[in-house]
Parts: structure tokens; C-alpha cells; sequence
């Protein structure tokens, strides 16, 4: 049975090491697809493949055809709209995902972007501290809770908004919970996003939204890019001359975002809220695990589809 590890943008060699033992532990034979040039080197490795493990790849509709013996695809990592979840139902393969095994790697990187900020880009001016301001969480899932408790250590007060988590659960963390995304808008001066990309929350953050923010807010994006109205952001920087942006997902207007807003606006060159070792290799290794469990006992735990 083989089992693919394809990754444009690869594991860090322990972990990849750590998946082959666990794959081949088993019986199974794990295959390496890495620095891949193109799709059509992923159609053909995956054409003969029983299950695919991916981090940002795409597997479409193409991909999924091709693969005749395919029975599982997991995505290491929390989201996964890098899959056709539609191809996927309908050819009998499992989608899963693997919350958590990033949360604090990503956790780690919104605060260290607020700090970067709130300095003042370490520019050697005067700037503020997190201590003492308000944090709100926007959506509260494994990332939301790990930077919930590093902001509780930095003494920042916490608030979160979450429609599917229950209030106690908020609670029980030292975290005041909020009943809407306005509410949190209007309280917080800080709002880090946590929201996953679907069809209700496409272009959910925008102009109503944003003009809430009490005086000198910033925002944190290490979710999705198209959470945000990338019009309605550029409108509201320019109004709000107190308001900073930084995120891990640059938009589609970046450079223009970088010329209109210096010092109060900042994007990662890439994508690196899961680029720790440790992440790296959580997540791979979970993912190795979770397509053998799937293989031996049938278990679905984080089917996503």
C-alpha cells in the first residue's frame, strides 16, 4: 500500500523520518514527493497512491481522478481548503485534517507580531507594552486557546468570540467570552484572527466591522487572507490613521498596502505560522499516524468531509 508525501514546500528532515518509520512500522510504503515542479509531477505519483499527505498542495478535482487506489488524503495541518472536499466525497475518499499540532507555533508568531508593532518595528522609537491592554480572540479553537494563554501571561486582559465553542469552555481559561464579532470589535483593542475560510466567513472582517476598533487598534491575521475585505481594509487604513494591520496572509494588494501604510502595516513574505521544527514535525507525524489508524482500525476521527 503507498502512502505519498507530497510537499512543494517540505517537512524538516526529522519529521520526515519520523513518518517514514511510522508508515513503514506498519507495512505500509511511504513515498517522498518534494520540491515538486508543477502539477503534472503530483498526478503522477499520485496515480497509483492509496493516500496522500499534503501541507499546502492542492489536491483537486485532477489530482483525485487520476488516483484510482486513493482512500485517504490528509492535510497536515488545521485547514484544509487546499482540498476539493466535493471531488473528494464523491470519488469515496477521506478528508482529514490535523487541528492542533500547530496551535502554539502559530500562537507564538501573532503575538510576536504584535510585539513587532507595538515597538514600533524596533525602530528605536518610544513604543507600548501588551501589558494591561485588551486582547480579543477572534474565534477560539486550538490556535485561539494557545494564545489565549500566553496573552494571560503577558497580563493582557482576553476576551474571545467564538460561535461554536461554549461559554464555559471560555470561561474555564481565564477568558471573558463575548456574544457577537461587533461586541469584540468594540471592546478590544487588539484582535487576532483565528476564523476558518468558508463561505459564511469569506469578507467577513470589513469596513462595519473594522470602524468599531476603539482608538490606536491593530489587527492580527494568521488565518486566512480572504477572511478580510481587502477593499473595505485599504478604505479603512486610510481613514484611520491609528490603525496597524499584520498578517502571515499578504493580500492581493500588498505592495500597494506597503507604499500607503509604512510603519503601520506588516505581511510575511510567506506563509510561516506553522514553520517551527517543532510544528513541522507535529504535524507530519500526525498525519502519518492518522492514515495508518485509518488503514488498520477504519478510525475517522478528523474527517473534515
Amino acid at each position: 500500500m503507498k502512502i505519498l508525501i507530497a510537499t512543494q514546500k517540505p517537512f524538516a528532515s526529522d519529521a520526515v523520518n519520523e513518518m517514514k518509520r511510522v508508515i513503514e512500522t506498519a507495512g505500509y510504503r511511504a513515498c517522498l514527493l518534494e520540491r515538486y515542479d508543477g502539477k503534472q509531477q503530483l498526478l503522477e505519483a499520485a496515480a497509483d497512491a492509496d493516500a496522500i499527505i499534503i501541507r499546502s498542495d492542492i489536491v483537486d478535482d485532477d489530482v483525485i481522478g487520476v488516483a484510482k487506489n486513493l482512500k485517504i488524503v490528509v492535510r497536515a495541518g488545521a485547514g484544509y481548503d487546499n482540498v476539493d472536499l466535493v471531488a473528494a466525497t464523491k470519488n469515496d475518499v477521506i478528508v482529514m485534517n490535523t487541528p492542533g499540532q500547530n496551535s502554539n507555533a502559530v500562537a507564538e508568531l501573532a503575538v510576536g507580531m504584535m510585539l513587532y508593532a507595538v515597538r514600533n518595528f524596533y525602530d528605536g522609537s518610544t513604543g507600548t507594552e501588551l501589558r494591561g491592554k485588551r486582547l480579543g480572540i477572534h474565534a477560539y479553537g486550538n490556535v485561539g486557546r494557545s494564545l489565549a494563554r500566553i496573552a494571560l501571561g503577558f497580563g493582557m486582559e482576553v476576551f474571545a468570540y467564538d460561535l461554536f465553542c461554549p461559554v464555559d469552555v471560555i470561561e474555564k481559561d481565564g477568558v471573558k467570552p463575548l456574544a457577537s464579532a461587533e461586541e469584540l470589535y468594540t471592546v478590544c483593542r487588539y484582535v487576532s484572527l483565528h476564523v476558518p475560510s468558508t463561505a459564511e466567513t469569506r469578507n467577513s472582517v470589513n469596513y462595519a466591522l473594522l470602524e468599531r476598533l476603539p482608538a490606536n487598534a491593530m489587527l492580527v491575521n494568521t488565518a486566512r487572507r480572504d477572511i478580510i475585505n481587502e477593499v473595505d481594509l485599504e478604505a479603512f487604513m486610510t481613514e484611520r490613521k491609528d490603525f496597524r494591520y499584520l498578517t502571515d496572509v499578504a493580500p492581493s494588494n500588498d505592495s500597494i498596502m506597503k507604499e500607503k501604510f509604512p510603519g503601520r502595516y506588516f505581511a510575511t513574505p510567506k506563509k510561516t505560522g506553522a514553520q517551527t521544527f517543532e510544528a513541522n514535525s507535529n504535524a507530519g507525524v500526525a498525519a502519518a499516524g492518522q492514515v495508518v489508524d485509518f488503514f488498520r482500525t477504519g478510525k475517522r476521527k478528523f474527517q473534515v468531509n
